[in-house]
This record gives structure tokens, sequence and C-alpha cells, in this order.
């Protein structure tokens, strides 16, 4: 990243084109997570094959993602941030092409691993280079500015999806990406040049051997929670072994380690991560349910859902824009509470009103997604605000895995709640209401860890 001479609490023109340059390569990821699920029932059709393989498509994406990701603070530490962006890409734009030239659902779901193990990397480094650029007084705004582009893709990518299934087939789902990567890489090789120096750093082996297996294992767990109990728990037991002898090993080595745990003994970082599991949780599950609620109670057609879904995508916008200048003056304690606020009473709205009117609805997600905003941009502007910047890597992979399982927690409960009620429930509306009172409660234990945010932002 070039010198920024000017007033260090400004979001200047040499921020603003990092952020430029970091989003180009975002918007390929982002895109990915949503304009591949519409594309299920084709793929079903095109390989001659069921839903439940063709949806290993998506998973072993997913997946492979989790793996990435704790090798992202070695692989930065080792080759440079700019050289793991540059490679990532590249794998990830290699992934897309051969997803497109699939022959079968099995080269499709072992191309997709390709895939996800460039996209894995890809959104925590733009978290960790946006991290170390924008420095704690500004990474609230940093985070909010970046973030509302962001927003954009669980909006745009199932209408884009849509239009690509129906006039150019689903190979260019894949393809699509070709142009956004090769974009990036250019952006990348003439702005991108990030203050950090490689170090040498030798691979903690054992470690990898320990927490991609680990990470990989919960997930599936979770994610099969609901499809087969047994294998769920199974893979659960194992991936408990396997973290438990992880993080023992992590302690005793420290900084040697893959991921750096010893970081938690830092109180905002510790507390930031907790926000980060419980976020994750409180973000991915009603993004299972709002679909659902507009389909199965409210009977409307699967092409208008992504439509009734936008002002979730607006008010998150307008929260991460107004939350992310308001954490920098006032700190991310008032800020995080205020979006507990607003998104408990946004899922109130469906919980106690589900039948009201689509006005009503909306305005419902729009409060729901101006909390989750705010949620996220104080769990960012607090992240990083007690971390060393040679840490920032190694920090954000620990973050993000955290993350993820939260998020796959908070999938698997709303799914196994929705699943007993719809059982129970003398209709789909009071399932839903039902089911909507639970991540209500989720949000109650959100708010107690709020409590523990600070209350002021950084020093100068």
């Amino acid at each position: 990243m070039p010198s920024i001479r000017s007033d260090p609490d400004r979001i200047d023109p040499a921020l603003l084109r990092l952020m430029g340059v970091l989003l180009a390569g975002a918007s390929a990821a982002l895109l990915d997570t949503t304009i591949v699920a519409v594309a299920i029932s084709d793929l079903t059709r095109a390989f001659d094959t069921t839903v439940q393989v063709a949806q290993w498509a998506t998973t072993a994406y997913l997946l492979a993602m989790a793996a990435a990701i704790p090798l992202m603070g070695w692989l930065t530490d080792r080759w440079g941030a700019r050289r793991v962006w540059l490679g990532t890409l590249w794998l990830f734009l290699a992934g897309s092409i051969l997803c497109g030239l699939a022959w079968s659902i099995g080269s499709l779901i072992a191309f997709r691993v390709v895939q996800g193990l460039g996209g894995g990397l890809i959104l925590p480094l733009v978290q960790a280079v946006l991290a170390r650029a924008a420095g704690p007084r500004r990474m609230g705004r940093a985070m909010g500015l970046i973030g509302i582009p962001g927003q954009l893709a669980p909006i745009l990518g199932p209408v884009l999806g849509g239009i690509i299934l129906g006039t150019l087939g689903w190979r260019w789902i894949f393809f699509v990406n070709a142009p956004l990567c090769l974009l990036a890489i250019a952006l990348a090789h003439r702005h991108l040049h990030p203050a950090d120096e490689p170090r040498p750093s030798a691979l903690d082996r054992l470690g990898a051997l320990l927490a991609v297996p680990a990470t990989v294992a919960i997930l599936a767990g979770l994610s099969l929670a609901g499809e087969a109990p047994d294998v769920s728990v199974a893979l659960l037991v194992d991936g408990a072994v396997l973290l438990t002898w992880f993080v023992l090993r992590s302690l005793r080595r420290g900084d040697r380690a893959l991921l750096d745990l010893r970081l938690l003994r830092q109180r905002t970082f510790a507390v930031a991560t907790a926000m980060m599991l419980l976020s994750g949780a409180c973000l991915y599950g009603p993004m299972l349910l709002l679909p659902l609620h507009y389909q199965l109670a409210r009977g409307f057609p699967v092409d208008q859902v992504g439509w009734l879904l936008a002002p979730q995508g607006a008010g998150l916008a307008a929260g991460l824009l107004v939350a992310g200048r308001w954490a920098d003056r006032t700190g991310p304690r008032i800020v995080a509470l205020t979006g507990t606020a607003l998104a408990a009473v946004g899922l109130g709205v469906f919980a106690a009103a589900g039948d009201a009117s689509l006005v009503v609805l909306s305005a419902g997600l729009a409060a729901l997604g101006a909390g989750l905003g705010g949620i996220g941009v104080a769990v960012s502007a607090t992240s990083y605000r007690d971390v060393a910047p040679v840490a920032i890597p190694r920090a954000t992979s620990l973050l993000t895995v955290v993350q993820r399982i939260g998020a796959s927690f908070g999938t698997v409960l709303a799914a196994l709640v929705l699943e007993r009620q719809l059982a129970a429930a003398p209709d789909a509306g009071t399932a839903f209401a039902h089911t909507f009172t639970w991540t209500i409660a989720l949000l109650a234990v959100v708010l107690a860890v709020t409590l523990l945010l600070p209350a002021r932002p950084p020093a100068r």
C-alpha cells in the first residue's frame, strides 16, 4: 500500500484506492456464494443426478473454504500479502474455468474444491490487508464503506444467476468469474503494495494436520445434523477431539503455532472473537429462515423472493455506513447495543406479525439489516485495536474460522428448530413465528457479550 501522509484519522484517496482494488477481487467470491445456489436444479438435470448429490457442489466449496482459512496467517507471513492475494485470485480463476468445463457431477465437485481453496482466502485477506492499512481509528469507517457494495451480492447473486441460467446456461455461472478475476489481478499488479514484508516462517505441519480436519469435521457435522444424525455426531466428536489437541498444543507453541491462540489473552480481541462467533450465527440463521418464510408461510414463488428480501440488503448497507462513522467516534459498545436492539425489533416483526403486509415486513427486514450491519462494524472496530500489525493475518485467520463455525451453528439451529416446529405447529406461519423467537433468544446472548465491548474509541 502506498504510504499515507495525510491526517491519519481521515479516509484519504490512497485508502479508498486500496479498498477499490480489494473489492474488485472480493466481488467474484461474494457473488459466487449466492449465484451458484440457484443453479442446483439445472445441475441436477444436466448431469442426470439427484438434488442431494448436486448439493455437494455447494457443500464441497464451503468445506474447501473452511480448510484454507487456517493457513492464511502462515501463507501471509511466508510470502507476503501481495503474493498470496495474486496466487489466491489465480487459483480461484482456475477453479472457476475448470468448473465451467466439468463433464460430470463428480468432476464439478472436485473442481469446486479447487475454487473453494482460493475463495476461502479472498475475503479474510481483504480484512487483514484493510485492517493493517486503516489502523484502529479508521477501521469502522473502512469496513462500513467496503461492506456496502459487498451487501449487494446476496441481492444481485440470485437475480444474475437466474438471468445467466435462462440465457447462457449453467456453465456461464462459473465462466462469469473470469473477467472479474482478471480485472482484480491487473489492478493488484498496479496498485496493491502492502507495507508488510515476508518473514521466514516454518509451517506448523502438525498444527495444520489438526486444525484443518478439525474445522472441516465440525462444519460438516453441523451441516449434516438434520440429514444424518449418526454421521453428524461422529464428525462433531472427531472434530472436538482434534480441536482440543490443537488448542492445547497451540497454547504451548505461542506465535509458532498455525493459529496464535495467545491473542485471546487480550481482552478486546477475546470479546471480539466471541462476538464474531455469535454474530455469524445471528446472520446466517435468518438468512436460511427468511426466504423459506416467504415461500412456505406466505406462498410467494421463488423468483420473487430475492426482490422481497432486498430491504434487508438496503438496511444492511445503511447500517454499515452510519455505524462505521459512529463506531470510530463514540466507540463500539453503543453501536453494538443499538445494532442488537434493531436486529431484535426486525426479527420481532416476523415472530409477532409474520402475516402482516409486505410494507411492515419490509420495514422489519430493513431494521434487521441495519442492526446486523451495526453489530458487524462494532466487531470489526474492536477486533484489531490491540493487535500488533504483524499479528493481523493470524488474528484474521482465527476470527474467520470462528465466524464460519458460528454461521454453521446458526444455520443448523434454525433448520432443526424449524423442522420440529413444522411437524408440531398447526400451520407454517405459527412454525416460523416460534422459530424466529429462538433467533431472538440468541440475540439476548449477543446483548450480554456486547456489554463487554470497549465503551470508547481507541486512543490516538
